[in-house]
């Protein structure tokens, strides 16, 4: 399968992009607004939308992918994954490839790294004018990291007998630092859904405002991936078709599994890496980070200590 090659980037500086400040107006309105409030996303991120983010660690906008894209996005995941397991590739760049069973019991790949590498779509897609504003949140001059960290990843989750992603536990994504010793800087991470999720379906679940902890509550709140319990300050972010989320990495979130099975229980989302840190791209010489490492260690203590 071929490789989409980077563009070649000038080097970006490893400093951290400065907030700007918030007005009390501004943060005012953003407290009154519901937690499941949703916002449109226009040709720049207001005072507000930037107040809701910083005091709850996330935010939606509604339906910012046409569902032509969605269709097309769903469509180029199941191509790549198709391919894929042709291959029998079970890694990325050094990153590991999440596959399981998949509805019809045949192998089903769940988690695709790296996959603007291999679709012109979603490599066009990502860089599209629209997301302009929202990248603007994370820093200037902002790039797609295709080949950089986890790349434009793809998850698929669903609830049948072998699925390796039915769910996923308590976790933020600062472990990559956390492994490191070191806690994490402001993280935004940017994600398109692209199935209709309710509360009642499983789906994404953020303890509002816990990005704003510190060192040994990111460490320690919570057993990293393998606690599922739902907790009291959790919300259920309730998802349509081509919404886009932007949720800050520090915040603890689970995915809740769905009660339905087959291919009633699939839930497809797709999370892309702007970046503003050194360009340091992946390639088939790279090896597995030390997070993964870590996470696939934590699930393997999971299936013991369940008998599986």
């Amino acid at each position: 399968m071929q490789i989409l090659s980077p563009p070649i980037l000038p080097l970006n500086s490893d400093r951290q992009h400065e907030p700007t400040a918030i007005d009390a107006a501004a943060r005012a309105e953003a407290l009154s607004l519901p937690m499941n409030h949703r916002f449109t996303l226009g040709s720049e991120i207001t005072e507000v939308e930037r107040a809701f983010l910083d005091e709850h660690g996330f935010i939606l906008f509604s339906r910012v992918a046409s569902a032509d894209e969605v269709e097309q996005l769903r469509a180029e995941g199941d191509r790549i994954a198709t391919a894929w397991c042709e291959e029998d590739r079970g890694s990325v760049f050094g990153v590991p490839i999440f596959q399981g069973k998949g509805a019809d019991g045949q192998p089903y790949m769940q988690r695709l790294p790296f996959t603007s590498c291999f679709s012109e779509f979603v490599r066009d897609f990502v860089r599209d004018e629209r997301f302009i504003p929202v990248r603007g949140l994370i820093g200037g001059d902002t790039r797609v990291g295709d080949q950089e960290k986890d790349g434009v990843v793809m998850n698929r989750y669903i609830n049948v007998p072998g699925s390796a992603y039915p769910k996923l536990g308590w976790h933020t994504d600062g472990l990559r630092a956390l492994a490191y010793l070191r806690l994490p800087g402001p993280m935004l991470n940017v994600g398109l859904h692209l199935d209709k999720i309710t509360k009642e379906d499983g789906g994404l679940r953020i303890i509002p405002g816990s990005h704003k902890q510190g060192f040994f509550s990111m460490c320690f709140r919570k057993p990293y991936f393998v606690w599922h319990r739902p907790d009291a300050q959790e919300i259920a972010i309730e998802t349509e078709p081509g919404d886009l989320t932007v949720h800050d990495g520090r915040t603890w979130h689970r995915v809740q599994q769905s009660p339905h099975a087959g291919l009633r229980s699939l839930r497809r989302s797709m999370y892309v890496p702007y970046l503003t840190d050194a360009y340091s791209p992946k390639g088939d010489a790279s090896s597995t980070p030390i997070y993964h490492h870590v996470g696939r260690a934590l699930r393997w203590a999971k299936g013991r200590l369940s008998g599986g």
